[in-house]
């Protein structure tokens, strides 16, 4: 059979040959509206950001654009004020209640999803329902159980709320849920406690999970505010949002002070999440796969 070279050609057009399809109207507009969106998320950091590289009087100015770059205002806060200290606070807060979080959370939701025991589901909507506590309520008790225990301005008193949260029980119990139960079975025969299961077998397969449960609960108590101003009453135990808010009241106008120190605060939450963002997306998404 002898094939035209007209058909030939037709048959060897790659996908960059053929033509494209034009963008209809709605696309456009959706393209639109999401770029806008993005620009008015994104506006407010970037001013942020140039405004901590001016100087004073550019800030009364109103100019986006800093005429000179300068580094004066970070070192101005990073001397002048216990910046430091109160980025280790948070540090240790941060980090003491993601792993506090990790472990125990993980630890529930599997034996939630994999055990079978009287009043599990009874258990699993209590837990469930701190979620519908507006924490204004909870500051009271959790302050006066922190005055009886001696915990007011001490890093367990600034932990001790979020170390095991709802939500987090809630997220890992819904990624072991999609485990296969073959997988434990075999593991109970080859002699396994169900500690190692969970430990050897469980955690390594709800990876995604773990780590989108570490970034929100690093950067949850990263951002926390009220309860940390409550119990962290002298000005070494502050973290970084309640000392930024004071130095923003002892430094008043002074913008270009107030905007560098708030670039320093963000700074660790933009690296996490420009990290392991693909781990957010997925541990959110795969949330609901089953239960």
């Amino acid at each position: 059979m002898i094939v035209s070279e007209p058909v030939l050609r037709r048959g060897l057009r790659t996908g960059e040959d053929r033509p494209r399809r034009r963008p209809n109207g709605w696309t456009v507009l959706a393209y639109a509206i999401l770029t806008l969106g993005a620009i008015v998320m994104v506006f407010p950091f970037a001013w942020m950001l140039l405004s901590s590289l001016k100087e004073y009087r550019e800030i009364l100015s109103f100019q986006v654009w800093p005429e000179r770059f300068t580094l004066a205002n970070y070192v101005e806060v990073l001397t002048r004020t216990a910046f430091p200290r109160w980025f280790l606070n948070s540090v240790i807060v941060a980090v003491g209640t993601t792993a506090s979080v990790l472990f125990f959370c993980s630890l529930v939701g599997y034996v939630l999803a994999k055990l079978e025991f009287p009043f599990k589901n009874v258990i699993f909507i209590l837990i469930l329902s701190t979620l519908m506590v507006p924490t204004e309520m909870l500051v009271i008790p959790w302050f006066v159980m922190s005055a009886d225990f001696g915990w007011v301005n001490t890093y367990w008193g600034l932990m001790f709320p979020g170390l095991i949260p709802g939500f987090g029980v809630f997220l890992m119990r819904q990624f072991f849920q999609t485990l296969p139960r073959d997988l434990f079975d075999a593991g109970r025969i080859d002699g396994l406690s169900e500690f190692g299961l969970f430990l050897r077998i469980g955690l390594p397969l709800v990876g995604p999970g773990m780590a989108a449960l570490g970034i929100f609960a690093f950067i949850g108590n990263w951002n926390a505010f009220l309860w940390p101003l409550i119990v962290g009453q002298s000005a070494s135990m502050r973290t970084i949002p309640v000392g930024v808010a004071n130095f923003s009241g002892e430094a008043a106008t002074q913008w270009n002070l107030i905007m560098a120190a708030s670039s320093l605060a963000i700074i660790p939450v933009l690296i996490v999440f420009a990290i392991f963002q693909k781990q957010i997306i997925e541990g959110v998404v795969l949330t609901g796969v089953k239960g």
